[in-house]
């Protein structure tokens, strides 16, 4: 990995076809500055038009010998080892050196090496020679969008263009002078000798040379058109070249151009040179006369026709070289330029007579008869049909790839931009020009100029004739001569009225009658909808009306007509005949002609038959309403029009059709021309829409109208496939009814007449029994191999389901449901007829099958979208139910097929398309395929959000499958994965099928990753994963690529390593194996060597180290690359090898640092005010602002995320017993978090959150006042949350919402509509600002939660942090929102706010300072404590999303704990101080106790986690709360206690909770411990620690509770073990609670002290009930094995009979206790024999000890081999523990004994029946414990003591580290080893002596049994006793008496000498003086044994 990156140039970066993509809007993501910056060091090639590479040079090669060449950019670029590429390069390419080392970087750094290379140059390895000529072409093409962009100052690269062309072309004139000769150069160019002579190069170099000059002559159209004036010697020059080249066709290798595509660059070459030659000619410009000023002295001597002598030239260039038909064009035009000339023949001066003659022969002066002016000649010659002129002009209208993108892509042209506005202007200029020319009547090929017109004006796109169709209406409609082409065709209307209908349908401005509009921005629209606007008037008042009448009308009784013979002026010569008619007649389209209406003949005089044109206005619509009506009549069997009743029927005569002469034209194609015309004039136009149907609706009451006559037609039509003689459809007229009626369905006053029919028939979709005539008529499609039909059948329900959504009536549910079924019937039938089969239909048009399967998956991804999550919300629930089961819930093979299919196969046919050169099918493929993956990717978004979400859908199997043929002709399998990930990396694709691929890859990512099991990874199905992730890495890359591609590569690259290891290594590493070798040494390798592989890791890096031009100029890209560094460090230990050295770049640290401590500014205003438009798309005005603080806030939370994680991972690699030293990480960042200003800067932008829940009720109190059944949830976003992007679209969709509200056009809701569309966008601003704040606040949560190892405890940052906690505090104490949002936010908080405190934790040393910043804090929390707004039993009901109080109660717990170290330290506190703190704790304590009992009462019911851990932490804080320390009075806090029940609450879980989890073992084994039962024990611990609170407990029957439980049973029968097979390697849950509850018992017995023996009684029932088990612990022998849990046991079980006994009164013990104390004794002095053992023989201890956990285990092992028993930590504690446990038996048998009466008391007050120790000084192990025993034990303990009181008193005897994790209070050291064995000693004294005294005394003594003396013989023998055999004894009463009493009152005494100086020094080890009782004892033992022995 590079631990820096070169500087980067654009000149090898950037591709000049990026540059040009980029000027032409093929791509987008690139601000004009950027796009600036790669330019201007290629003005130099711009300039170079001939050799832009240059050529090879002795200069350039001594550069590149050099080893580095310093770019036009200052960049210097090494050259390394591939200088032999270089020169190879060079030479085969012939191309400057220094050029070939840029563009062989350039091609390596874009596309890479192939998989495999060798030796030889890359040149022959790879496709680089077409990369170069591909640059060759794009150089020259980046001029053409930059002339057009210098034209349009609205244009975005306006100011690229400003600054670039004045640099490239300083002498315009000059600069299309060089583009001449270097097309005249490579017209004439030879195949170079250097060339192998390969036939496949060789004629790829001649093709490549003619791609170059017809790129050249693109280049000089628009150089011409932009920057050039024509001048006459300019013009000339240009033409002379076009005629001398015959517009391209001659070629020096034109033998190469022989194929298809050689022929087409010819045709190409042809067409461009008749647009230059035109528009050179400047037709417009002559044709106006204010310009056309000729003279010696013209104003504008610019222009060709002010230079005589060129003129003179030019005339006899175009007229002697004319006679191919490609000259027509240029021809006609110069006869055009011709007669304006002629016109101004009278002021031509005398430089011009030569021409005057040419043009003009009679000029002269003399007469000629047989001679014409010029222009009439060449006029006459250019209509001549043998010419062939229109002929021409039709075919480059229809067939040339200049005027056809379609025809373009077809053919593969290398045409720029075909179809630019620009050439259909230069070509109008041409067709008006012969309209003015020529009069229309005299062509004669006048059907052809109609068709010229129609192809010029209407067929093609919208976007590229509105424009000139808007300029004919608003300036050329003015001039008679130009609208001639309307008034010819008019004067024959109806009676013939084709020309016209398709003329108008022409000059809509709709462009093509396509089933499936364009998008048009505003511009065009209103440019749209002016044009419609003139048809539509222009037709609906007609001033003509043209019939047919016979002769014999106008003659006779019964005439009608009359002849009028009328006289005009004075002279008899202009008499003229007029007809006018003798009574009103209603004409066919239901006008009325007024009787005396005159009309002039056209036709027909003398004739049977006359044409008559009557002066009348009328509707032109209404008759072809007519018409329709008159087809329908003759054609349906069933449709019948209404009869009429006339007014006045007696006076007036209607008119039929056939009355008029119109009898012979009602056929099918005039029926298909009327649709056609009225879908142009409505299609995509409502309001136009509109006011035509309610034109033909106001005499509608007789009429039918135009819904009920389409639909007639389209059913009549359909019905004939249905007949018996099987008539074929007529599909063009299906079609266009189709497209009416879907055209009508977008008028929303008339929609419902279309859903009405649709519903009511059973034609189109069928009905549950009838299959309808649609499928029988689709079906004569397939034999055809066309698919007009369904594919306007397809688009008519596309304008269903749009309007469906649109235009919603909520308060119809009639209609709602109506369309509901229509849609479903629909759907059905397109799913079985259309979408399971139409793969395997024959097809004429490939393109056919794409735009089927695409407008299907479409109608499919819009229904799903408009789905919300819960289904029944639905607008129309049982379609989105229908579609739901269809694709996803209850799916079939044959619904996946041809979606998955076409995804499998669409790269392998989208290449088969391209290399047959079908560009529009390659186009339309693309379409199919981002629909498809957008289908693909909606269902995997539905299936997240959906029930199935854990479940395999068919959709994730059939993707990771292989599927079979489907969409290609072939029946190979191909993979869809591999498909996928190869439309990423696919340049040629566009840019939305790579970004649809790749969001559908990180979609099936996490649909895998989320199934259980996982049924497939995406790696498991690369065919070459390596090189798939290097080309997406490449992508991610590279700085010109599509910035969202980019961004959506970074996503799956991000969820890859989160979700899937394999590719996640890929990814980080580059290759899935590092070469590394066993030991783990890297391989030497030449480190001058590049790595081979450039991974993400090394791009990241890249991109932080320019984060200061990311963060300004594209945040969201910085966001992106750090959001993936987020992920690969959560991964970091799966990737330490390949991080290392990053983790230890300085560099990279410090950007890293610099981005998480940047300062943000201000929060950007959210509220919505007005739109901008930003590429074609609406956005709020602030869209930009939010979403780019967003992402720079979103920056800065990855960033310190990874810091946080760089720690982490550190630390899990530390020594825990050494301090951790810092990461670089830490380091770098170390300064900030010491420093108060800047931390404090810091946390407080992680505080506040923008959130505003007004904002929400706001729209929600809208939408429920005038938008019924709308709500803001059917607008949620189904995609996931990380996938949202930041803005006015980010968690609501406003496009559903505009189509929702598209109902609501009334103008009184018109208000509400933009108020609720600006407040939605408002409220996704605002949750932009919300989210992105929250990701920051968790992001400092997180972070610090990192640096506790580095910053707790420490004094300097203590204060810091405590103030930045109170301010926090404070900011969380004001909250007022509500709301779950509001509360998750609430919650975010309050985990920052305890991740500082965790920083600062408890100090026992607080300064004053300190104390009121804290007492602040105390305030704050309490205040947060009682919120009204967020308040936090909402939080523990559950009633929240995501509750807060966990972080609650732990801040509380902090508040306390440390308010409890205060309180304890004297004067610390203040008495307001106090009192602030007491006010907190009360708070706490309501909180606490009322949470408490709803936590019990919710236990009760159901187990959950979550319950549990609120449990612990509210009985945590409970504890610390009502401590007697902070809380002295217990009055408020029990009666609290006594009101909720809480004690007997937590008493019933307690009962019925399973104490053991054995209920549920997988959830026991996860947590290690049953739910509930440890903190039920802890919770009443505290009620039994407190004298007060024991007396509540004891009185809620804890007893009963202990006594009938789930293990009471066990215990009762003494079978609680502590392990359980259930729970290996753990401490049995049934153990721990039994203990548990001893320990409680015994917790109230001391609570209550001597006060309460009714309790002790119960207890002792308590005793009696568990005694087995009890019996069971104080039976422990040496023998058997011991545990610490076990010991835990004995411990509570003594504790038990030591609380028991020192409560019992001296006198009058209750008899329960009695017996319970008495049956203890024996039992405890057996278990004090075997402690005794034990203590003395620690290697027998050890021996005995048994590990149940494995960090007993590893405690067992440590310094195992240490040859001093005691030095072992396990030794150690374990004789702490028993020394503890031998004193608590000790002290509970003086209790019992009444040790202190003896002592203190008269002989005969002694309880000599408590003399139970026999007075015999030997030790036997199996008996109960003797006075030999207690000397024993005596003497042990003291050695111990003796050994402790010389060390240190602070010095540990066993750190808490090597201990277990049983110890409770920390470390053992010295002061509580010598306070443990200080005590065993004096009681064991205490217990020796007063049972020695008391057995004196005994009046039954007796001497020990035969078999103790046996025993005694047997202790001496083992004892190796040195003492000599007594002889025989003639009384055993005597020797005990004298003999063992001295000897062992001798012992005692010499124990209590030794131990007086000892406890004497322990007193300085312990700090206080304690009382001494060994003189005391001494003087006992004297005055009681040893003197009455003697």
């Amino acid at each position: 990995m590079s631990g820096s990156s070169p500087e980067r140039s654009p000149i090898v970066d950037v591709t000049c076809s990026e540059i040009y993509s980029y000027l032409s809007g093929l791509l987008e993501g690139k601000s004009p500055a950027q796009i600036t910056e790669a330019l201007l060091p290629r003005v130099d090639q711009l300039r170079a038009i001939s050799e832009p590479f240059g050529r090879p040079s002795p200069a350039s090669r001594k550069k590149v010998d050099s080893g580095s060449v310093t770019l036009s950019d200052g960049v210097v670029l090494r050259v390394e080892n591939m200088r032999e590429h270089v020169y190879a390069i060079s030479s085969a390419l012939d191309i400057d050196e220094v050029q070939s080392l840029i563009l062989l970087r350039s091609f390596l750094y874009n596309q890479g090496l192939p998989p495999s290379v060798d030796d030889r140059p890359i040149i022959e390895q790879t496709d680089f020679a077409d990369f170069y000529y591909s640059e060759r072409l794009s150089i020259l093409r980046i001029l053409i969008p930059l002339f057009r962009a210098n034209e349009d100052p609205s244009d975005p690269h306006h100011d690229v263009a400003l600054s670039i062309l004045p640099k490239v072309l300083p002498d315009s004139r000059k600069f299309a002078q060089d583009l001449l000769d270097a097309y005249d150069v490579k017209s004439k160019r030879k195949v170079p000798e250097t060339l192998p002579k390969e036939p496949k190069l060789v004629a790829k170099w001649a093709k490549q040379n003619t791609k170059e000059q017809l790129v050249m002559l693109e280049v000089l159209f628009w150089t011409m058109w932009a920057s050039v004036r024509c001048d006459g010697p300019t013009v000339e020059r240009i033409l002379q070249v076009a005629y001398g080249t015959e517009m391209g066709s001659l070629q020096e290798n034109s033998t190469l151009l022989l194929d298809d595509e050689g022929v087409q660059l010819l045709e190409d070459l042809r067409a461009v040179w008749i647009l230059i030659t035109l528009e050179i000619l400047e037709l417009e410009t002559i044709a106006d006369s204010n310009v056309l000023q000729i003279s010696d002295n013209p104003t504008s001597n610019d222009l060709y026709f002010s230079f005589p002598d060129s003129l003179q030239r030019i005339h006899k260039l175009i007229t002697t070289k004319s006679q191919s038909p490609f000259f027509s064009c240029t021809y006609l035009a110069w006869t055009f330029v011709v007669s304006r000339l002629a016109s101004v023949a009278s002021d031509l001066p005398e430089s011009y007579r030569g021409l005057l003659d040419t043009l003009l022969p009679h000029s002269s002066g003399g007469y000629s008869k047989e001679r014409e002016p010029a222009h009439i000649l060449m006029a006459r010659r250019c209509v001549d049909p043998k010419f062939r002129m229109l002929s021409v002009m039709l075919t480059l209208l229809t067939a040339s790839p200049v005027f056809s993108r379609k025809n373009s892509n077809r053919a593969a042209s290398t045409v720029t931009e075909p179809n630019a506005i620009a050439f259909r202007s230069v070509f109008k200029g041409l067709v008006i020009a012969l309209v003015e020319l020529v009069p229309v009547e005299m062509i004669p090929e006048y059907d052809l100029l109609v068709d010229v017109w129609i192809a010029l004006f209407g067929k093609s796109p919208r976007s590229a004739v509105v424009d000139i169709c808007h300029q004919y209406w608003q300036s050329d409609w003015q001039r008679a001569s130009r609208r001639a082409v309307f008034d010819a065709p008019r004067a024959r209307f109806p009676v013939q009225c084709e020309h016209l209908i398709r003329l108008l349908s022409a000059m809509t401005g709709a462009g093509f009658l396509d089933s499936n509009p364009e998008y048009s921005p505003e511009n065009f629209r209103e440019r749209r909808e002016l044009c419609a606007r003139h048809v539509f008037y222009y037709f609906d008042q007609l001033p003509t009306y043209s019939q047919v009448i016979p002769a014999s009308a106008c003659t006779g009784a019964h005439a009608l007509y009359e002849k009028h013979l009328e006289q005009y002026g004075s002279s008899s010569s202009s008499a003229n005949l007029a007809y006018v008619n003798l009574r009103p007649i209603i004409l066919p389209g239901g006008s009325l002609l007024p009787a005396g209406s005159k009309g002039r003949l056209l036709t027909g005089d003398g004739g049977d038959l006359l044409v008559i044109l009557w002066e009348h206005d009328h509707s032109g619509w209404k008759f072809l309403l007519e018409v329709l009506s008159e087809y329908l009549s003759r054609h349906s069997t069933i449709w019948r029009p209404k009869s009429r009743v006339d007014k006045d029927a007696e006076s007036t005569i209607r008119l039929s059709l056939n009355d008029i002469g119109f009898d012979w034209g009602v056929d099918e194609t005039l029926v298909t021309h009327i649709l056609d015309t009225i879908r142009s004039l409505i299609q995509d136009n409502p309001s136009q829409a509109e006011q035509l149907m309610h034109s033909l609706d106001v005499d509608g009451q007789t009429s039918p109208d135009l819904v009920e006559l389409t639909t007639g037609i389209l059913e009549e039509a359909l019905s004939r496939s249905n007949s018996p003689s099987r008539i074929p459809p007529p599909s063009h007229l299906i079609t266009s009814a189709l497209s009416v009626l879907s055209a009508i369905v977008a008028i929303p006053s008339y929609c419902n007449r279309v859903w009405i029919y649709v519903k009511s028939t059973s034609a189109l979709f069928g009905s549950d029994k009838t299959p309808g005539f649609t499928s029988p008529a689709l079906a004569a499609e397939r034999v055809t191999g066309r698919y007009d039909m369904t594919l306007s059948l397809l688009y008519l329900v596309q304008q269903l389901c749009h309007e469906a959504s649109l235009l919603m009536v909520p308060h119809d549910n009639d209609l709602r449901k109506l369309k509901d079924e229509v849609l479903i019937r629909a759907f059905r039938f397109i799913h079985t007829e259309i979408w399971a089969e139409y793969l395997g239909w024959k097809y004429a048009r490939l393109g056919d099958r794409f735009e089927i399967g695409k407008r299907i998956s479409s109608l499919y991804v819009r229904v799903l979208e408009s789905t919300p999550k819960s289904i029944p919300d639905s607008p129309f629930p049982r379609l989105s139910k229908a579609v739901m089961d269809l694709l996803l819930l209850r799916v079939s093979t044959l619904t996946m097929t041809p979606l998955v299919s076409v995804i499998a196969s669409g790269d392998q046919l989208s290449q088969m398309l391209y290399a047959s050169r079908r560009y529009e099918d390659a186009r339309k493929l693309l379409l199919l395929l981002e629909s498809h993956l957008a289908l693909a990717r909606t269902i995997l978004e539905r299936k997240f959000a959906s029930e199935v979400a854990t479940k395999a859908c068919l959709l994730e199997q059939v993707l990771c499958g292989q599927v079979t043929g489907g969409a290609s002709s072939h029946a190979s399998k191909a993979n869809p994965i591999d498909a996928l990930a190869s439309y990423v990396k696919a340049r040629d694709l566009g840019v939305n099928v790579p970004l649809e691929a790749i969001r559908l890859l990180s979609a099936l990512c996490s649909s895998l990753s989320m199934t259980k099991p996982a049924p497939s990874t995406i790696v498991a199905h690369l065919s070459d994963p390596e090189a798939v992730a290097a080309s997406l890495v490449r992508i991610v890359r590279h700085p010109f690529d599509d910035l969202n591609l980019r961004r959506a590569i970074w996503r799956f690259i991000i969820i890859a390593i989160d979700r899937e290891p394999a590719l996640a290594r890929l990814f980080v590493a580059g290759q899935f194996r590092t070469v590394v070798d066993l030991k783990g040494k890297k391989k030497l390798t030449d480190s001058s060597e590049e790595p081979a592989v450039v991974n993400a890791i090394d791009v990241a890096e890249e991109a932080v180290a320019n984060w200061e031009q990311l963060w300004e100029t594209n945040p969201i890209l910085l966001a992106s690359v750090l959001n993936f560094l987020l992920v690969v460090w959560r991964h970091g230990l799966e990737h330490r090898s390949v991080l290392e050295d990053l983790r230890q770049n300085q560099g990279f640290w410090q950007q890293v640092v610099s981005i998480a401590c940047s300062e943000l500014g201000p929060i950007p205003d959210f509220e919505t005010e007005t739109y901008v438009y930003v590429d074609g798309k609406r956005r709020a005005d602030v869209h930009d602002a939010v979403a780019g603080h967003c992402h720079r806030v979103s920056a800065k939370a990855f960033a310190l995320r990874v810091i946080g994680l760089d720690i982490g991972i550190h630390l899990q690699g530390a020594n825990r017993n050494k301090v951790p030293s810092k990461p670089v990480s830490f380091a770098k960042i170390e300064r900030r978090l010491r420093s108060q200003d800047d931390l404090t800067d810091l946390i407080s932008e992680a505080t506040p959150n923008s959130y505003i829940p007004e904002l929400y009720d706001k729209l929600s109190l809208l939408l429920n006042s005038h938008f019924p059944n709308l709500s803001i949830s059917q607008l949620e976003l189904l995609s996931p949350t990380e996938e949202h992007e930041y803005g006015d679209e980010f968690s609501f969709s406003m496009a559903l919402l505009c189509r929702r509200l598209h109902a609501y056009q009334q103008a009184d809701l018109r208000g509400y509509v933009d108020a609720a569309e600006k407040q939605l966008s408002s409220i996704n601003l605002n949750l932009s600002l919300s989210h992105s704040q929250s990701a920051l606040t968790e992001s400092w949560q997180f972070f610090l939660g990192q640096v506790i190892p580095y910053l707790s405890g420490d004094d300097a940052e203590r204060p810091i942090l405590l103030s930045i906690a109170a301010s926090v505090s404070f900011d969380i104490m004001r909250e007022t929102r509500v709301g779950d949002m509001a509360a998750t936010i609430h919650g975010n908080r309050l985990s920052l706010l305890l991740a500082i405190l965790e920083l600062v934790w408890f100090s026992t040393s607080d300064r004053s300072e300190e104390v009121k910043i804290f007492i602040e804090l105390v305030k704050h929390v309490r205040g947060i404590a009682l919120s009204e707004y967020q308040p936090p039993f909402k939080s523990i009901q559950g009633s929240l999303t995501v509750p807060f109080h966990p972080q609650l109660l732990q801040l509380l717990y902090f508040c306390v704990k440390s308010a409890r170290t205060l309180a304890r330290r004297p004067k610390a506190l203040n008495a307001q101080q106090r009192l602030e703190i007491s006010m907190m704790i009360d708070a706490a304590q309501t909180l606490v106790i009322t949470a408490l009992r709803i936590t019990f009462m919710s236990a009760r019911g159901r187990v959950d986690l979550d319950l549990d851990r609120d449990m612990e932490l509210l009985v945590a804080v409970f504890e610390q709360s009502t401590r007697l320390d902070i809380s002295p009075s217990t009055t408020q806090w029990l009666a609290r206690c006594q009101e909720t029940d809480v004690l007997k609450t937590s008493l019933e879980l307690y009962v019925h909770t399973d104490l053991v989890g054995l209920s549920d073992p997988a959830l026991l084994m996860s947590k290690r411990r049953p739910l509930y039962a440890p903190h039920l024990s802890r919770f009443h611990m505290a009620f039994a620690s407190i004298s007060s609170a024991a007396e509540r407990f004891a009185s809620d029957g804890v007893l009963s509770a202990y006594s009938n439980n789930n293990i009471s049973s066990a215990a009762s029968a003494g079978s609680i073990d502590v392990v359980i097979p259930e729970l290996p390697g753990e401490r049995s849950p049934a153990h721990q609670a039994y203990c548990s509850m001893l320990a409680v018992v015994s917790g109230v017995i001391a609570a209550l002290g001597r006060n309460s023996h009714y309790f002790d009684a119960e207890a002792c029932g308590f005793i009696q009930l568990y005694g087995d088990q009890i019996a069971r612990a104080l039976s422990w022998t040496t023998g058997d094995a011991i545990t610490l849990p076990f010991l835990e046991e004995i411990e509570q079980v003594v504790h038990l009979f030591s609380r028991l006994a020192f409560n019992a009164p001296p006198r009058n013990i209750h008899p329960a206790v009695e017996n319970v104390l008495h049956v203890f004794t024996p039992l405890a002095l057996n278990l004090l024999q075997q402690l005794n053992y034990a203590l003395t023989h620690p290697n027998h201890l050890v021996s005995l000890f048994e590990p149940i956990t494995s960090e007993e285990r590893g405690l067992l092992e440590k310094r195992a081999s240490d040859p001093e028993a005691l030095k072992r930590p396990l030794v150690a504690h374990l004789m702490h523990r028993l020394f503890q446990l031998s004193s608590n038996i000790i002290f509970t048998l003086i209790c019992i004994s009444k040790a202190e009466a003896v002592l203190v008391g008269e002989q005969a007050d002694w309880p000599l029946h408590e003399a139970l120790v026999v007075p015999h000084s030997k030790v036997v192990l199996g008996e109960a414990a003797s006075i030999g025993t207690l000397l024993e034990l005596g003497n042990g303990t003291l050695d111990m003591l003796r050994n402790l009181v010389n060390l240190p008193a602070g010095q540990s005897l066993l750190p808490l580290s090597e201990g277990p994790t049983q110890v409770k209070d920390g470390d053992i050291d010295v002061r509580q080893g010598v306070a443990t064995a200080r005590r065993n000693l004096e009681g064991v004294l205490i217990y020796a002596v007063t049972q020695l005294a008391m057995s004196l005394c005994k009046p039954e003594f007796d001497a020990p049994s035969s078999d103790m003396e046996a025993e005694d013989q047997m202790m001496d023998i083992h004892k190796e006793s040195t003492k000599e055999r007594r002889p025989p004894r003639s009384s055993l009463g005597d020797r005990m008496r004298r003999g063992m009493t001295g000897e062992m009152a001798a012992d005692l005494q010499s124990l209590l000498n030794k131990a007086k100086p000892i406890i004497a020094k322990s007193n300085s080890i312990l700090g206080k003086e304690q009382i001494d009782l060994t003189p005391v004892l001494s003087m006992f033992l004297q005055e009681r044994v040893i003197l009455p022995a003697s």
